[in-house]
């Protein structure tokens, strides 16, 4: 049955109202702190990038860099870029990756491990696809699976951290003692991680994006 008019209108209304309201930061100081992070971000930590880069062609064969698409903000596709952690047609398997996942390299561990594979986000970030601080960006297959109030976490920029990153610090290891972990993953994890992800919509502030991305770095160092 087809949604009357009206209360797609009503929807769409309840929707904007589950946003922060765009006050300076929301308008102009969150775009101008990802600009300044990320561009200062990709230039000190370039030594590390040509490290990390360096290993990963020594250690395997293959790329350096794991494209892949995500829906971003209005539901638009970009790539998100990642440093490549898994043997070269590995990540062409499943979209859920468990701890003990054998498409996973050795160096692979290390840099899901500290996090240290998100780095090259910095790129999207800089670019525009994403924020530092936003809901993480879904494949197209597991969006499509997102409700109507679910889709509210799409009318902003994705992120590469937010309040369900931190909560799921150790989805991977969570997810390897699951029978059925694709099942598990569209079931259980994703919708708690879209409930924080609208959590954190309602309450958009320089301090609490802040505060998270803190909580980010000391949870990848420790």
């Amino acid at each position: 049955m087809s949604i009357p008019a009206c209360d797609e209108d009503k929807a769409a209304w309840e929707l904007q109202s589950a946003v922060a309201k765009p006050g300076f930061y929301m308008s102009y100081g969150k775009r101008l702190l990802d600009l300044s992070a990320s561009a200062g971000g990709l230039l000190a930590l370039l030594p590390l990038f040509l490290a990390i880069a360096i290993g990963i062609k020594l250690t395997s064969h293959g790329t350096v860099l794991f494209r892949q698409t995500r829906i971003g903000r209005q539901g638009r596709p970009f790539r998100i870029l990642k440093f490549r952690s898994m043997y070269t047609g590995g990540a062409d398997g499943s979209a859920v990756t468990v701890a003990s996942d054998r498409r996973i390299t050795r160096l692979g561990k290390f840099l899901r491990r500290f996090k240290l594979d998100e780095l090259p986000q910095l790129w999207n970030v800089f670019r525009g696809d994403m924020s530092l601080v936003g809901p993480r960006p879904e494949i197209p297959a597991y969006v499509a699976y997102y409700t109507l109030e679910q889709r509210v976490v799409l009318s902003v920029r994705p992120g590469i951290t937010d309040p369900s990153s931190l909560a799921y610090r150790d989805e991977e290891t969570v997810l390897d003692t699951a029978s059925d972990p694709k099942h598990f993953y569209r079931t259980c994890i994703l919708p708690d991680k879209l409930a924080r992800s609208s959590a954190y919509l309602q309450h958009i502030t320089f301090s609490s994006d802040l505060r998270i991305i803190l909580q980010t770095l000391g949870s990848s160092l420790f």
